[in-house]
């Protein structure tokens, strides 16, 4: 299948396309039902998720040379992945869905999706900064007509496509309800592991669900306010139409020049809690809201670590929560960047094992809701994913992580901060984001603003709110 794309940059490529196919385990493997955890199958992880990892030719390692330059990645990774899936066989399976919503994955080692295909464009071409948005991003990670769903679909699929420079894209999508970011990169390394030779991967899977599931009798001891039924009276949902997709990196004079709005006790917060704040803010500012309605944003914490004792290394389920901070966007606008900032270390700090232990009890007592998605923004950091460190045998990815910042459901909703160095060498964090254009023009000029060091321009700010027109 061949596809001519022309993305806004004005890239041109074709990208052929070889029929998808399944890859199963290369050994057979146990056939049984493994139950997801109450944390895995709540609604708002019932969704596909995308990554892509970019691999330079100059950064072949001795896999190719030895080969006089012709071993073929996409021949390489295949085989890895059979090989990988031969310890990771639930992700062969497929979703079923059982009494009360709950899924469970029927390990039938059917196999994940994969597409193998060719595109006449060079790395370089793509830019000398790689970072969201990517042109043509549904080439290199197509859509096979009837592998999207959650319940009886692929629970990967994975595209390696080759470039003419030599270079080659590992693109990922996964069922969110199997993994989180964490755990994608367990199973994204154990394949680049058995692609270097390795006989099994150097962290064994962990399945163990059960310790994330609710107690008997469940019990909601935590207040959860992400999963507050908000009803959008107003019609604040971000409509899907219209939307802009951009990146913005922060560095470390970006960064320092932000911290500059915090009073001295707050300026040893978190990367994290900083940019989250500011953000927030900003993206409320664009979007023109009601004073006096409710804003959130949903800040997804690791839980891995707040267990007691600590979840088993090699776990690779769904491991974190989406503690909530709340104002109403009058107050998140004109008060100081401190006050936001406040409202998201309290909702970063809520997180801790009884937390989750009381979020699966929610899951099983309210039919596993959805969290809020009315004038919510939801930040995941995956800095330290590792996505980056993924080795199929030619190195590090020039760039590796999510594909694309709105992604779920909901457009425009999310955003992950990712790790990135810029073409002067700078290390950071790029921050893709999706917005509705007329809203994406203002969040730019008050970013640009607070990097300028105007005195607290999100207060005088001209896009002040605006009561809309009744």
């Amino acid at each position: 299948m061949d596809s001519i794309k022309q993305s806004s940059s004005q890239l041109v490529f074709t990208v052929r396309r070889q029929k998808a196919e399944l890859i199963a385990p290369a050994k057979p493997t146990p056939r049984e039902t493994k139950l997801l955890s109450d944390i895995d199958d709540q609604e708002g992880l019932r969704f596909q998720i995308p990554v892509i990892n970019f691999y330079r030719k100059d950064s072949y390692s001795d896999l190719d040379s030895s080969m006089g330059g012709n071993y073929d990645p996409v021949k390489v990774i295949k085989n890895a992945i059979a090989e990988a899936l031969v310890f990771y066989y639930p992700f062969a399976g497929r979703l079923r869905e059982g009494n009360g919503r709950k899924l469970m994955v029927d390990c039938t080692g059917e196999g994940v999706m994969f597409v193998e295909a060719e595109a006449d464009v060079a790395l370089e071409q793509f830019g000398d900064e790689l970072k969201p948005p990517f042109p043509c991003l549904e080439e290199l990670l197509c859509d096979v007509p009837g592998s999207a769903g959650v319940v009886n679909c692929p629970l990967l699929l994975i595209q390696v496509t080759r470039l003419k420079c030599g270079s080659f894209i590992f693109a990922v999508r996964l069922n969110h309800t199997m993994s989180d970011a964490t755990g994608l990169v367990e199973f994204m390394t154990a394949v680049g592991e058995m692609a270097r030779g390795a006989s099994a991967p150097s962290t064994h899977p962990v399945w163990c669900r059960e310790l994330l599931n609710a107690r008997n009798p469940p019990r909601v001891t935590c207040t959860h306010h992400e999963y507050d039924e908000v009803p959008d009276t107003k019609c604040t949902i971000i409509p899907s139409d219209d939307m802009v997709h951009k990146s913005f990196f922060f560095g470390p004079s970006e960064v320092s020049a932000l911290r500059r709005f915090l009073p001295p006790h707050l300026r040893k917060c978190s990367t994290f809690e900083l940019l989250t704040s500011v953000i927030w803010r900003c993206r409320t500012i664009s979007l023109k809201l009601d004073p006096e309605e409710e804003v959130r944003v949903l800040c997804l914490v690791n839980a891995r670590f707040k267990f007691n004792p600590l979840l088993p290394n090699g776990f690779y389920g769904n491991a974190f929560a989406f503690p909530v901070a709340v104002a109403t966007a009058e107050k998140l606008i004109k008060n100081p960047l401190g006050y936001a900032l406040e409202l998201v270390k309290k909702a970063k700090s809520d997180v801790t094992e009884e937390y989750m232990k009381s979020v699966a009890d929610l899951m099983v007592m309210k039919g596993r809701p959805h969290f809020a998605v009315v004038r919510t923004f939801l930040v995941s950091d995956v800095t330290r994913a590792g996505f980056g460190e993924v080795d199929f045998g030619w190195g590090k990815p020039v760039y590796g992580g999510l594909a694309k910042g709105g992604v779920g459901p909901f457009p425009g909703m999310a955003s992950f901060y990712i790790p990135f160095r810029n073409k002067n060498g700078e290390n950071g964090i790029v921050v893709p984001m999706c917005l509705p254009v007329f809203a994406m023009e203002i969040f730019v000029k008050e970013i640009e603003r607070m990097l300028k060091g105007d005195d607290d321009p999100l207060v005088n700010t001209s896009y002040a709110i605006i009561k809309p027109a009744l």
